[in-house]
């Protein structure tokens, strides 16, 4: 069960916004986001240096007003200049090209936006891409964003699942929510390190987290099978007969709706979306391809099982139009109202 932190004190807060690779387009996807809709946006203040936005807003010919402020300004300044908590740490942030000295600036609102949730001067992370690469260049030992955030988790003590907490990427569209049970691992390492347990596990997280912060009573999960036709009964491999199939099992055992293995070749279409919550697929792309096929623009990255929310946008750096202007902000937007709901969701339920 996730720890729940947000409460109706906390609906006054802002978002609390990394600035993602300073050389991508996460400045510019912020800057637009509020140049064209800061009247109707949740508040949120950006954690990094306010010298690069203003500069990249120069740069894109945006005429956004930069405030350099404290958490707890940030709502009273937001409707009139974009707010930015100076992090202190200058980043040369040239469009395009990502440069391993600012890694440690990018690591920092990372940091910071998570270390604000938890002392209740923010509701929520609002992440913006990073380029891993550039991370690892600087010495980032983790596989991405999701595992680090779990790192920062830690600071809220022992979590539910063998005294940790287990984070699990779920996109979100408007009409479709997945959830990879494996992530960054090559296809042939999937079949090795599925197990009944990981999908038990990844299920319950996401079957708590729908409930308490999205308001969805009693969540119905379908599981995607591993292989072509569910295994068409072990003929196309026993994966689904002897890992996924006890997985279903043991979770309708627990009194969670969950049904499959399912054919993923016909387990995204308009009349299957309708008859559950979220789709448990059991690899990357699997959970992936059809989300974003069917709503690029609107999907979101949210991850669950941390004791705070946390969402993204589904793109990433996209350094080869980093400043150009190109960047559209619709998943940025999409990322924010996303947070906004969990949240509000979350404060509803506890003033029940």
């Amino acid at each position: 069960m996730t720890v729940i932190v947000a409460g109706p004190s906390l609906l006054s807060a802002p978002l609390a916004v990394s600035m993602g690779d300073a050389a991508g387009i996460g400045p510019d996807v912020t800057l637009k986001a509020w140049a064209e809709s800061a009247a109707t946006l949740p508040p949120f203040y950006v954690l990094g240096d306010p010298e690069l936005m203003a500069r990249r807003a120069r740069h894109m010919g945006l005429a956004v007003p930069i405030a350099v402020v404290v958490p707890e300004e940030a709502v009273s300044v937001f409707r009139t200049a974009l707010p930015v908590f100076d992090l202190q740490r200058s980043v040369a942030g040239v469009p395009g090209r990502g440069s391993a000295a600012d890694a440690s600036a990018v690591i920092a609102s990372i940091e910071a936006a998570v270390a604000d949730v938890r002392a209740r001067r923010a509701r929520a992370v609002v992440t913006n891409p990073i380029s891993k690469d550039t991370l690892y260049q600087a010495g980032f030992r983790y596989p991405g964003h999701t595992e680090f955030l779990g790192e920062l988790a830690k600071a809220w003590g022992p979590g539910p699942f063998s005294g940790a907490y287990r984070p699990v990427m779920m996109l979100a569209g408007p009409n479709l929510r997945t959830v990879p049970v494996t992530v960054h691992i090559a296809l042939n390492q999937v079949v090795p390190r599925l197990t009944t347990e990981l999908i038990v596990t990844t299920s319950r997280i996401v079957a708590a987290d729908l409930a308490a912060r999205l308001g969805i009573a009693r969540p119905r999960l379908a599981i995607a099978g591993l292989n072509p036709h569910a295994g068409e009964n072990g003929a196309m491999g026993r994966e689904d007969i002897d890992i996924v199939q006890p997985a279903v099992a043991a979770l309708t055992a627990e009194g969670i709706d969950a049904f499959g293995p399912l054919p993923s070749d016909t387990l995204f279409s308009a009349q299957a979306r309708a008859g559950y919550d979220a789709a448990i697929c059991m690899y990357h792309d699997q959970a992936l391809i059809p989300v974003k096929t069917i709503a690029f623009d609107e999907t979101v990255n949210v991850t669950l099982g941390l004791p705070f929310v946390r969402t993204s946008p589904d793109h990433g750096t996209a350094f080869d139009i980093a400043g150009s202007g190109l960047a559209r902000p619709q998943s940025f937007v999409a990322a924010l109202k996303m947070a906004d709901r969990m949240t509000t969701a979350t404060a509803s339920l506890e003033a029940v």
